[in-house]
C-alpha cells in the first residue's frame, strides 16, 4: 500500500462483521480460563494481552499503523514524545554508557538527556549538526551506545543530516535514534536514509488536533544486535527480571528491540498511553497524508510574506531558497518540511510582545503543530525570566516569534500578521 492508504487502513484489518473502526477497549485486565494460560503470556511464550500497563490492543493497533507509515518492523505508543524518547535511548544506555546527541534538539529533550539521564549515570555529547566531520568523530567514546538527533529541531528549524550522521554511528557499531515529529513520516523516512530507531511526539502533526499527548517508538529492524553484542547486554544476555529471555535471540533483529521495551521499561516505568488516546490519535493519522500538505504550503505562503516585510528583521523557515538549510530540506524532505515558521520583529523583545497582543487568528498557546494556528513569544512567556543577554545565550533572541500554522486559509493568516504589524 501507498503511505496514503496505510494512513486510513494499516494497523487494523476487521474480519467478517467485526467493528470498522478501532475498538477502544477500554480494560485494565483480560480474562483467561487457566494460570497456565496467563503464565505462557508472562513466559513471552505467547502473544496476547494480561494488563494494559504494559499492551493494549487499541494501542498495539494504533502502533502498528505508525510502524506502517515509518516502514518499521514494530513499534510501541507512550503517554508523551518525552516518554518516547527516554525509552529510545534507556533501551540500550544505561548507567556509565555514553550517546552522542545533536545539540540543536528540544530544549525538554535537551533537559531529558542532559540533567534528568545524567543523574541516571548516562552520559551525553551534544554535537552541532553541522560539526566538521572530526569534531563528530571525536564525540564518540568506547562507551557510546546511540547517537540522536531531530529531523527538523523545534524550535531551531535546524535540519539534521540524517545519512552523514547514520554512517557515523554505524562506522561506531551503534543504531542512529531520529525524534521525526515535525517531519513526519508523510514528509520524510528516516530509515530510508540510514536511522535505526524513530521517535514521535504523537501530540503533535499525528494528533493534529491538539486533543491528546502522546509518543511513539518504531524499529527499523535493520540494526544487527547480535553483530555488537558486546557494547547491548540487555538485548544480547538473558534478562533476570524477565526469566532468563535473550530479547535478540527470541525475538529476532525486528523485534527484539520494541519487545524489551515493552516488557522491561513499560512494565517498570508505566508509560503507557490510555485506549481513548489511543483511539483520537488513530482519527488523526487518517487524515494525516491529507493535512501535512496544507500545512507546509500554509507556512510557506506565510514565510514568504514575513521575509518582504519591512518590520521584519529575518525569518526562519527550511522551506525558503534564502535558508541555510533549504538544499538539506530539499534532498530529505522534497514534498514539504513543517508547517513551523520562526521570525524576529523589529524592534526587538517590545515590539514582539505588542504584535502577539493584536493577533486575532493566530492564538497564543505553547503547543505547535495542529489544526489551529498556534503563535508563541518566547521571551515574555516560556522565557521569560532571562535577561536579554540569556535569550542570546539560549538561543532564543528576544524579538522570535513562533509561528505554527494551521489549516485556516493562509491568507486569512497574513492578513491577521499584516494588521498586528501595522499596529507596532
Amino acid at each position: 500500500m501507498r503511505i496514503e492508504t496505510k494512513c486510513v487502513q494499516a494497523g487494523y484489518n476487521p474480519g467478517n462483521g467485526e467493528p470498522r473502526q478501532i475498538p477502544i477497549i477500554q480494560s485494565t485486565t483480560f480474562k483467561y480460563d487457566t494460570s497456565e494460560a496467563m503464565g505462557r503470556l508472562f513466559d513471552l511464550e505467547d502473544s496476547g494481552y494480561f494488563y494494559s500497563r504494559l499492551q493494549n490492543p487499541t494501542c498495539d493497533a494504533v502502533a502498528a499503523k505508525i510502524a506502517a507509515l515509518e516502514g518499521g518492523t514494530a513499534a510501541m505508543l507512550t503517554s508523551s514524545g518525552q516518554a518516547a524518547n527516554f525509552f529510545a535511548v534507556f533501551n540500550i544506555a544505561g548507567c556509565g554508557d555514553h550517546v552522542v546527541s545533536s545539540a540543536s534538539i528540544y530544549g525538554g529533550t535537551f533537559n531529558l538527556f542532559a540533567v534528568t539521564m545524567k543523574k541516571m549515570g548516562v552520559d551525553f555529547t551534544f554535537v552541532s549538526p553541522d560539526c566538521t566531520d572530526e569534531e563528530l568523530e571525536a564525540a564518540f567514546k568506547p562507551n557510546t551506545k546511540a547517537v540522536f538527533g531531530e529531523t527538523i529541531a523545534n524550535p531551531a528549524l535546524t535540519v539534521f543530516d540524517i545519512e552523514r550522521f547514520a554512517h557515523a554511528a554505524h562506522a561506531h557499531g551503534v543504531p542512529l535514534i531520529v525524534d521525526n515529529t515535525f517531519a513526519t513520516p508523510i514528509n520524510c523516512r528516516p530509515f530510508e536514509w540510514g536511522a535505526d530507531i524513530v521517535t514521535h511526539s504523537t501530540t503533535k502533526y499525528m494528533d493534529g488536533h491538539g486533543a491528546h499527548v502522546g509518543g511513539a517508538v518504531v524499529d527499523s529492524g535493520k540494526f544487527d544486535w547480535m553483530a555488537h553484542a558486546e557494547k547491548f547486554p540487555g538485548l544480547t544476555t538473558p534478562d533476570e527480571s524477565y526469566h532468563g529471555v535473550t530479547y535478540a535471540e527470541k525475538f529476532g533483529q525486528g523485534g527484539a528491540y520494541i519487545t524489551k521495551a515493552t516488557a522491561q521499561l513499560m512494565r517498570d516505568f508505566g508509560s503507557t498511553p490510555s485506549p481513548q488516546s489511543a483511539f483520537l490519535l488513530n482519527l488523526g493519522l487518517e487524515s494525516l497524508h491529507v493535512r501535512m500538505p496544507r500545512h507546509c504550503e500554509t507556512a510557506l505562503k506565510v514565510a514568504q510574506y514575513l521575509e518582504k516585510h519591512p518590520k521584519i528583521a529575518w525569518v526562519n523557515y527550511p522551506g525558503l531558497p534564502s535558508n541555510a538549510y533549504y538544499e538539506r530540506a530539499k534532498k530529505y524532505m522534497p514534498n514539504g518540511t513543517c508547517g513551523v515558521v520562526s521570525f524576529g520583529v523589529r524592534g526587538g523583545r517590545e515590539a514582539a510582545a505588542a504584535f502577539m497582543r493584536e493577533l486575532k487568528v493566530a492564538a497564543i498557546e505553547t503547543h505547535v503543530a495542529d489544526a489551529r494556528t498556534c503563535c508563541l513569544h518566547p521571551a515574555s512567556t516560556t522565557h521569560r525570566q532571562m535577561s536579554d543577554a540569556e535569550l542570546i545565550a539560549a538561543g532564543v533572541s528576544g524579538d522570535l516569534v513562533r509561528m505554527s500554522c494551521g489549516l485556516e486559509s493562509a491568507e486569512d493568516l497574513i492578513e491577521d500578521i499584516a494588521q498586528a504589524l501595522d499596529k507596532i
